[in-house]
């Protein structure tokens, strides 16, 4: 099980959460095609991966792909999904070797045969590594997860393996995609929108949450370590008063 212990506001974060935002925009700004700015922001991941264990971040969850970008061209979203394909072959090794464990959450029913194949290989392959934890939410979406826990919970009430007096807020975690990890402390959104778009709503109950305008391909470690550094100048009292 996770250490779910909270951090004092001394330190910085142990887990941070990424909305990726601005791709697209990014692209557009340079007269080239959205595709090319999900390439720059995929080469973006690597130096924000490598920049955690000296800001003492421990799980790094990043939102590639939601329920919801089904909704973007068929261009685009083929696009991605080789892109994604590219990543996974490209980045293995590295990751690998750097100690890096990753994850992927979000329903993989929609996702094609080849790309599951590469996710699970990958996540067998770093399974027993523990520098960072890397999450990657890939056709995820926070209302469809949390659908999705409820059903299997739902299961094992009708099956007899929990009773329904038994559930309660510290149940429904237990049945998460990130039932494995601990809640972000941290959940930073680039590209200048004020919005969470379906990521994390249960685990984010508490977590602080940082807005900037920056695009994702221009988002830095050092722009990272600031946001880390304004976050442990918070005063974090999750709903309770200084005694």
């Amino acid at each position: 099980m996770p250490d779910t212990t909270q951090p004092s506001p001394a330190i910085g974060p142990r887990h941070v959460a990424i909305i990726m935002d601005g791709n697209g925009r990014w692209a557009q700004a340079r007269n080239r095609p959205r595709l090319f700015g999900h390439q720059a922001g995929a080469r973006r991941v690597r130096e924000v991966v490598e920049a955690c264990p000296e800001l003492g971040i421990k799980y790094l969850t990043v939102f590639a792909f939601s329920t919801e970008n089904w909704k973007r061209t068929q261009v685009e979203v083929a696009g991605l999904m080789s892109l994604f394909r590219r990543y996974i072959i490209k980045e293995a090794r590295n990751l690998t070797k750097a100690g890096v464990r990753v994850r992927f959450i979000g329903d993989r029913v929609r996702l094609d045969s080849k790309l599951t194949e590469l996710m699970d290989t990958l996540e067998a392959a770093t399974q027993h590594n523990d520098l960072v934890h890397l999450t990657i939410a890939l056709n995820y979406g926070g209302r469809d997860e949390v659908a999705r826990a409820t059903k299997r919970l739902a299961r094992d009430v009708a099956e007899g393996r929990l009773r329904p007096e038994d559930v309660d807020e510290e149940t429904l975690p237990k049945y998460l995609d990130t039932h494995v990890l601990p809640d972000p402390d941290l959940v930073i959104r680039t590209s200048g929108e004020a919005r969470i778009s379906n990521f994390l709503l249960w685990q984010s109950a508490y977590s602080e949450y940082e807005f900037i305008d920056t695009l994702w391909p221009d988002f830095t470690s050092a722009e990272l370590e600031r946001l880390c550094r304004n976050f442990g100048s918070r005063d974090r009292r999750f709903g309770a008063v200084p005694a």
